[in-house]
């Protein structure tokens, strides 16, 4: 059967949904359209283009995600290593050696752009702060003035995954505007889109929904030190409230929420014991998932009221 999937944003805990896409694979189930924020575009993108869960398992786990922060020697000086960037680019690190990552493993699936995939097979979620708009990839590309043909998919999720103050935002240079447009992260706005595939009509598919957390959030104290640890804060409480809000039953029904345990997203040293207990917690939230899903019942539950 097919499937719809949704990928919440998530860092370096991504790993976890390894496991659970292998269970979901090992049960017979086939991608249809896929769509991710943040962390979670990296996944959308890559099953999208063809990638297994094996293969993404021989991808991620041998990967050194520190090399994602593209240190230098500035970064290595206490506290100015941070601070100068900072205001300099407005974030500490730039993004670009995800999307060198992206475009190689991409290519090696003859993938380029989002015209190389079949049309609406990926969606990419990613904000755009200059004029306070979400960012659906590809659909939204014509509002500034660029095709599917001509955008990389690689671009793509350097956008969305450009966690603010962390990452430098990304300037988009665009045909319908003389400055540029600063895109960051798509947690910003929507961290998990579990509505991007929802149709008016009884859905001929379901869609499963991929999250980095428990059901229910219990916000821990954020203690604030400074400037940096300020904004982190504000960030992680705008996403809790967002996703609080917006994973009513409907959402709860078709999601599998994954533990993390003490990892946060951007623990980039990540240690093998962390890996192997995010792909295993990954697996076994896929498995409860299928215990308990039943898309008929789905239907009659939460979609019967449609004629």
């Amino acid at each position: 059967m097919q499937v719809d999937a949704v990928f919440e944003g998530g860092g370096v805990r991504g790993i976890a949904f390894i496991g659970a896409i292998e269970q979901i694979e090992a049960a017979g189930y086939m991608w249809r359209h896929i769509a991710g924020t943040s962390a979670g575009s990296i996944f959308a993108a890559l099953l999208a283009s063809g990638y297994t869960s094996n293969e993404l398992k021989d991808l991620m786990y041998g990967l050194d995600y520190t090399s994602l922060l593209g240190r230098n020697w500035l970064h290595h000086i206490p506290i100015a290593g941070q601070a100068i960037p900072m205001l300099l680019y407005s974030g500490i690190y730039s993004n670009t050696v995800l999307e060198q990552y992206m475009t190689t493993w991409l290519h090696q699936k003859n993938v380029h752009t989002f015209a190389d995939l079949p049309q609406g097979k990926l969606k990419i979620i990613a904000s755009d702060v200059s004029s306070g708009n979400l960012i659906v990839f590809p659909d939204d590309l014509a509002k500034y003035g660029f095709t599917p043909s001509d955008f990389p998919i690689a671009t793509a999720v350097r956008m969305s995954t450009n966690i603010p103050f962390f990452f430098r935002p990304y300037r988009w240079q665009t045909p319908t505007n003389v400055k540029p447009y600063y895109v960051v992260d798509g947690a910003l706005l929507s961290n998990f889109p579990i509505w991007i595939f929802d149709v008016e009509d009884t859905p001929i598919c379901p869609t499963f929904g991929f999250r980095l957390s428990e059901k229910k959030i219990f916000t821990p104290h954020h203690p604030i030190e400074g400037p940096f640890s300020l904004f982190s804060a504000m960030f992680k409480t705008m996403l809790q409230a967002h996703d609080q809000r917006h994973v009513d039953k409907h959402g709860e029904s078709r999601t599998m929420f994954i533990r993390t345990g003490h990892v946060t997203p951007t623990d980039f040293d990540l240690s093998e014991e962390d890996r192997v207990y995010l792909y295993e917690e990954g697996k076994i939230a896929a498995q409860q998932f299928l215990k308990r899903w039943d898309f008929e019942e789905y239907k009659q539950k939460f979609r019967s009221n449609i004629v």
